[in-house]
């Protein structure tokens, strides 16, 4: 399957662009497809201006003339990985439905970025480390953190509307940015995991997407988070956020596993 992630020509946008425009979107396209590659197969060591401008067949001089460094490169990239994973928290969270329901919305789009592209998941540790960023220029900086602010804004959002409908009571010292810091470390935290070499099912873990969804659910208990799990069929908000919202998504994972 086509990865949509890093790809950066739109069609209609190339139509108004002049000929001279368009030459330098599609070498810039070229280059950062070719660094993509690079990045996932060789990780950020394996992936330099040198073997970039080599495969591309341009001069490295041309690879600098859009890219002052590599870690631009990267960045680049990050952004837009993070831009899809926001747009799917941003579907996630428009569910209609309690903001409990909505809150598993934002949860199925993140697992369906994990499972679509593993590898762009993977990346995101380099792409975020600040060795990376502190390299890149101030306006790619600013970039990045306000894809990270969306992401969080979005969750930080339903546990506000939670708040305000009585369905959620936080306690004292924590806010809405900490809840979501914890739902969000938790769930990265067993993603990163499923993709490492740790054999989980010889631990006695035979579904970590399952056991993941049932630690958010605990939390969310725990905090009080109406209604509870115990009180609620989520398994049918499951089945309406992927017939409702993530319907081609979920079609692609299963042409995946075929």
């Amino acid at each position: 399957m086509a990865s949509p992630l890093w790809s950066s020509i739109n069609v209609n946008h190339m139509t108004t662009l002049t000929r001279k425009q368009r030459e330098l979107e599609q070498r810039e396209t070229l280059i950062l497809d070719v660094a993509k590659d690079m990045l996932l197969r060789d990780g950020y060591l394996g992936m330099t201006m040198d073997r970039i401008a080599e495969s591309c067949e341009y001069s490295k001089g041309t690879i600098y003339n859009h890219f002052p460094n590599k870690e631009e490169i990267v960045a680049e990239l990050g952004l837009r990985t993070m831009n899809l994973r926001t747009d799917l928290f941003a579907r996630g969270s428009a569910l209609k439905g309690l903001t409990r329901e909505r809150m598993m919305g934002v949860g199925t789009g993140l697992e369906l970025f994990v499972r679509l592209y593993p590898r762009e998941f993977q990346a995101l540790s380099i792409i975020q480390a600040a060795s990376v960023r502190e390299k890149t220029t101030a306006q790619r900086q600013q970039a990045l953190r306000a894809c990270d602010n969306r992401c969080m804004g979005i969750v930080a959002g339903i546990v506000r509307d939670a708040v305000s409908q009585s369905d959620l009571v936080l306690q004292d010292g924590i806010s809405p940015e900490k809840l979501s810091f914890g739902l969000w470390s938790m769930n990265y935290g067993a993603y990163s995991l499923m993709g490492s070499d740790i054999p989980l099912q010889e631990l006695g873990v035979d579904d970590p997407f399952e056991v993941a969804h049932k630690c958010s659910h605990m939390l969310l208990d725990g905090y009080g988070w109406q209604p509870l799990s115990t009180e609620w069929d989520f398994d049918k908000t499951e089945a309406r956020i992927r017939e409702e919202i993530f319907s081609d998504e979920f079609a692609q994972l299963e042409k995946l596993a075929a």
